[in-house]
């Protein structure tokens, strides 16, 4: 779990701040989502249950960034350095989805929770993974992927 959520951290949230830029893009942002297997479908998924924090700490993640003030209390130090440094971008972008009108798990891959987040204008993907202190290590969001 060390490596996927070192790995996650370094570009925590990017690509789905990037998909909300308008015009051009400046740059070309690698995706976080490449390193972990998404797939629902995918013949080596295991059926798992989701760790009964994810969800309510997605919620809680998500309505706080809706309320304009994101709770770090339950997230990691780098983690929560990387979220506050990029608040700007990702307050408003996921203020612009609406209302949560659905949560959904999907899967378990890399000891991190997959779920499926629909909201009123949009569907989207997220990840969410704890650390050995029982904080949140890993929190990755993006669109989500068409069928």
């Amino acid at each position: 779990m060390k490596i996927v959520i070192l790995a996650g951290l370094a570009l925590c949230l990017t690509p789905a701040v990037a998909l909300a830029q308008t015009g051009p893009a400046a740059a070309t942002l690698p995706n976080s989502f490449d390193r972990i297997s998404v797939s629902a479908t995918a013949p080596d998924i295991v059926e798992a249950m989701a760790d009964d924090r994810s969800e309510p700490a997605l919620r809680d993640f998500i309505a706080g960034a809706n309320a304009g003030a994101i709770d770090t209390s339950g997230l990691s130090d780098d983690l929560a350095t990387a979220i506050a440094a990029q608040s700007d971008r990702i307050t408003p972008l996921i203020q612009g989805f609406g209302p949560v009108e659905a949560v959904t798990f999907i899967s378990k891959q890399d000891g991190a929770d997959v779920f499926s987040v629909l909201f009123a204008n949009a569907d989207t993907q997220w990840v969410i993974g704890f650390n050995e202190a029982g904080k949140i290590g890993l929190l990755l969001f993006r669109p989500a992927p068409t069928q």
